[in-house]
This record gives C-alpha cells, sequence and structure tokens, in this order.
C-alpha cells in the first residue's frame, strides 16, 4: 500500500452529517485513537458543525462537503459526488472509510471513478454500515426498496464492509456475494469519569437519546402511566436529549398526567456522566444497531430495561444482565419496571454483570484493533 511521506496510511473518513450521533461517535472515537505513528487522518463531513467542533478540538483536520445532506435529493448529489471526487483526488487517501447510508453510496461511486480514472493509485474503500435505511419505516414503500438496492450496491463498491453487530450483517448478507463482504465489529467504549451522585429521595429512570419516533420515548412515558400511583409517587424520569418530537412527547406527558414525574433535559454534552445519578437505565428504541448509549449504561453499571431490536442482544443477556422487552409494548416495560423496583438485589446483580460484560467485550482497544485488521 503506498503511504505518505511520513510513512503513514491516509485515512479519509467522509460521514453525512456533523452532528453528534452514534455514526459521528464512531467516526470521532477512531479518529481520534488511530495510532498517530501509522496513520495521517482526516474527516470530511456535510450538513452540522458539532462533530467538526469537536475533531479540532483534538487536532484532528476537517474537511467540508458542500451540498451534503441527509435527506436525498436525486439533482443535487451529482453534485455532491462531482465534490468528492475532487476531495478524494486531492487528499489521495490510502483508505477512505464511508459512514451512514447516503455518503456510503456516493462515497463509493466516487471512490470507484476515482480509481478508474488514475494511474499507480492504490485505494481501499471501507463501508462502516451503523443501521439500514430500509428499517425507517415513516418512508414510502418505493423508498425502502430504493435503500435495499442502494446498500446492496455500496457493500458491493467497497472492497470491505463493517458491520457494528451480527444483527445489520445479517440483515444485508442474504442478498448475493455478500457474506464475504461483510466483516462484524462491534462498537467499543473507553471508561469514564462519571459525576459524583447525589442523594436522591426517589427512585430515577434515565434516558439518552435523541428525541425522534425511532427511539421510542413515547412508549416509555405510556409505561409509567401504567404503574400504580404508589409507584409513581417513588420514581422519576429524567431524559437527556434534543429533537423534532419533544412538543409531541412532552404533550403525551401532560395527556398521561405524569408531567410532574418527567425532566426533559435537553442536549446534555457528555451526558453519560449523568449516568452516576440513575438508578435504572430506560431504553425503549424501536429501531436501533449497537447504541452507544447501552454501553455507557452498562460501563456506569445500571441496570437496564430495553427493547430487544437491533444488536442489543448481543449485549444484553434477557433477565441476566439486563430485561429485554418488546417495542411498541408499553405494558411489558411498566411490567419489567415493577419487577426490577421490587427485587432491588437482583437488579444491582444485573448492573455488576452488564458492567463486566461491556468491559470485557465491547471495549474502545478491541473496536480499533479489529477495525485496523479490515484495513489491512
Amino acid at each position: 500500500m503506498v503511504k505518505t511521506k511520513n510513512n503513514k496510511k491516509k485515512v479519509l473518513f467522509l460521514i453525512t452529517k456533523g452532528n453528534f450521533g452514534g455514526a459521528q461517535r464512531y467516526v470521532y472515537d477512531l479518529a481520534t485513537h488511530l495510532p498517530q505513528d501509522q496513520f495521517e487522518v482526516a474527516v470530511a463531513y456535510g450538513e452540522g458543525n458539532l462533530l467538526k467542533e469537536k475533531l479540532e478540538e483534538a487536532n484532528i483536520r476537517t474537511i467540508k462537503i458542500e451540498d451534503l445532506i441527509r435527506e436525498v435529493k436525486f439533482l443535487d448529489e451529482f453534485r455532491v459526488c462531482k465534490n468528492l471526487i475532487e476531495i478524494i483526488r486531492k487528499e489521495k487517501p490510502n483508505i477512505i472509510n464511508l459512514n451512514s447510508s447516503k455518503i456510503g453510496a456516493i462515497g463509493a461511486v466516487a471512490s470507484i471513478y476515482v480509481k478508474l480514472t488514475s494511474k499507480n493509485y492504490n485505494l481501499k474503500t471501507i463501508f462502516t454500515s451503523h443501521g439500514w435505511g430500509f428499517y425507517e419505516k415513516h418512508r414510502p414503500m418505493f423508498m425502502r426498496v430504493f435503500f435495499y438496492l442502494s446498500h446492496w450496491i455500496t457493500v458491493l463498491l467497497c472492497d470491505q464492509t463493517i458491520a457494528v453487530s451480527q444483527k445489520t450483517k445479517d440483515d444485508l448478507a442474504w442478498l448475493p456475494f455478500m457474506r464475504n463482504k461483510i466483516t462484524v465489529v462491534h462498537n467499543g467504549i473507553e471508561k469514564f469519569d462519571l459525576l459524583p451522585k447525589k442523594e436522591s429521595d426517589k427512585i430515577v429512570l434515565f434516558s439518552i437519546a435523541e428525541l425522534h419516533k425511532n427511539k421510542g420515548l413515547d412508549t416509555a412515558l405510556k409505561s409509567i402511566a401504567l404503574l400504580p400511583k404508589g409507584i409513581q409517587e417513588k420514581i422519576t424520569y429524567s431524559i437527556a436529549g434534543s429533537g423534532e418530537e419533544k412538543e409531541n412527547l412532552e404533550n403525551l406527558a401532560k395527556e398521561l398526567g405524569i408531567s410532574k414525574m418527567i425532566n426533559f433535559l435537553g442536549f446534555v454534552d457528555n451526558a453519560k456522566q449523568l449516568l452516576s445519578g440513575a438508578d435504572i437505565f430506560l431504553f425503549p428504541s424501536r429501531t436501533e444497531n449497537l447504541p452507544y448509549a447501552i454501553l455507557e449504561a452498562g460501563l456506569a453499571g445500571l441496570p437496564i430495561i430495553s427493547t430487544s431490536v437491533g444488536g442489543i442482544p448481543e449485549i444484553i443477556k434477557d433477565m441476566e444482565s439486563g430485561i429485554l422487552v418488546h417495542k411498541n409494548n408499553p405494558k411489558e416495560i411498566a411490567e419489567a419496571l415493577l419487577y426490577v423496583l421490587d427485587n432491588k438485589n437482583k437488579r444491582e446483580k444485573m448492573g455488576l454483570k452488564i458492567k463486566k460484560v461491556v468491559t470485557s467485550n465491547f471495549s474502545l482497544k478491541k473496536m480499533l484493533r479489529e477495525t485496523m485488521e479490515v484495513y489491512d
């Protein structure tokens, strides 16, 4: 593989949005932790600036991809592809790591074009799947079929694809020519500091989530409304996150008569530090892959009640290291809450078990090692 003048491999990360969700966290962790004596790193991004700010604080070079937004606008994508081709030719990376569905498709096409039109240029293209667009059920059926075809072509065009969970791989591996093109590398995290725990006369339920429909927070609110009044008086539920569903969720809490129990904290930078103030972590998502929030709650030693979606069962073993419930089922969440509230010893054992699982199997060090193996 051709290297830079200082004998380092040059890696260019591409991502659609410059906010700071799970995919951006993945890019940030890799960009800031790849060994500096082996890799030279840059990150190119579309709409949003929070990722850029965090990366520049860590002395990682960033590049703005003009006209790149999350929503699909077919005519605009040709302009984005042209911009990408210019960036790749200028940067001359050894490895391109594509992140998110849209930049995955456009970036794969741009990479192939550069390879075909350049002489003596060895470029390896890696696509990391943080989730598949065909699971977004709010989209019309023709768009979901389009995403299926788009993902399949993206994986075919790339040299290798990383799936962040076995479930993510299995969802596409049944298609022709797929199985040997996809490698599972679970997300990983490193130990972090927690804020000092404040004593509370209530049991604190806690969620870290963007406020949109996929996160299922409406289901969580409905489950709390099902609890006996005597139990409701003993608990409070705090949600760290922002998003377009905030007003709807606040109105739902009022309709259910539980608004006094619910604390919408808004966006909290480094919200994982607040986990020290929680007693139970609630994760009611409708669709997921391998969420960092679950790993963070596990590393903090919290008992977790979560929906059994995506790669979450690869982290949590039901009734051993947490409780898994069906999505869109307030009754199951309410029953799980009653169980852990009534069984303090059991929830403490679950917290200890999930902390051990995350520490052993989902470390950032392990994710880095396995990712570099794919790069090589």
